[in-house]
């Protein structure tokens, strides 16, 4: 699926652009995002159900840290986005999907902005837990993260975090993960790679890019944890001419997210201060955590026999 492009705005331009919309606004939800508060404001209705499905509830009276403002208006998609407010304008999105990543990117832009003895970093990625032990998989798009992650659920021992973002606090001598989500946004083939899934997904209201909101809970059934000790990150990619599977030292694992973009589309701003900032965590995460690159060039069962033992 094409992603979209991001164009930086000043305060003066989103509020002139904010005064002309917000009469198209229905609807306004707060959610909470690993205690940062995002304020979803709306003209679609499907938008404002999947975002309180997705989301855990924040209260009212708890002022926004970022704002996502989407609504329909003539013309062509576009996302505009004021990082000083951490405000984000977007115009005739069909694809919720967007909706939820530009919200947690723009609570990834505000927690690298946020100074404090123990930051929090957002990982475009997945991670299960496998006695109180995380494993986190990243990768590109395309390259297998969500069916690896499901298939690692399929058996008893692992439980969910997330599937899609995660948040990360870093100490001395290790690395803690948090969930970013309170449920799934699933999509509509995961039963046809992991068959034990089929019940649960096909209960699932579908939106128009085939996908929609699962509970977790229903999905997993007391398998869920928002919290866990990293151990171990799986970097994929998908390449005939490299190895199925190999340990990476931190430099390596380093090179390979910065020559993927980290990984995530959804970075909203890109400059060199951010690079750096990004860089920073990421070589101090690969330093406290094994590293494995995997090759998904394999069927789904073979990748996965690869990296279920890494936290067991």
């Amino acid at each position: 699926m094409s992603t979209y492009k991001v164009e930086l705005v000043t305060p003066y331009i989103k509020d002139e652009m904010f005064n002309k919309l917000k009469s198209k606004v229905k609807f306004e939800r707060k959610a909470n995002i690993h205690g940062a508060c995002v304020k979803l404001l709306t003209d679609n209705e499907d938008y404002k159900e999947e975002w309180e499905d997705n989301f855990k509830f924040m209260n009212e009276d708890i002022r926004p840290h970022a704002k996502i403002f989407s609504v329909e208006d003539d013309g062509q998609l576009q996302v505009l986005y004021e990082p000083i407010s951490k405000t984000c304008i977007i115009k005739n999105c069909d694809y919720y999907g967007w909706i939820k990543s530009i919200a947690l990117a723009a609570i990834s832009d505000f927690f690298e902005e946020y100074h404090s003895e123990h930051r929090r970093y957002s990982t475009h990625g997945s991670a299960v837990d496998c006695g109180g032990h995380s494993l986190a998989i990243i990768g590109p798009s395309g390259t297998g993260k969500t069916t690896l992650t499901y298939g690692l659920l399929q058996y008893d021992d692992f439980n969910y975090i997330s599937d899609d973002w995660f948040f990360t606090r870093l100490f001395n001598n290790g690395a803690v993960i948090y969930s970013s989500e309170k449920n799934s946004y699933i999509r509509d083939d995961l039963a046809q790679v992991w068959e034990k899934f089929s019940e649960e997904v096909n209960r699932v209201k579908l939106d128009n890019k085939g996908r929609g909101i699962a509970d977790v809970n229903t999905l997993f059934k007391g398998r869920v944890r928002e919290t866990s000790t990293l151990n171990s990150v799986v970097l994929l990619e998908r390449n005939n001419s490299n190895p199925p599977f190999r340990k990476l030292d931190p430099v390596e694992a380093l090179n390979f997210m910065v020559e993927n973009d980290f990984c995530n589309p959804h970075q909203l701003v890109r400059d060199q201060r951010k690079l750096h900032i990004r860089k920073t965590f990421f070589q101090n995460l690969f330093q406290t955590v094994d590293v494995y690159l995997l090759n998904t060039i394999e069927t789904p069962l073979e990748s996965l026999r690869r990296i279920k033992n890494l936290v067991i």
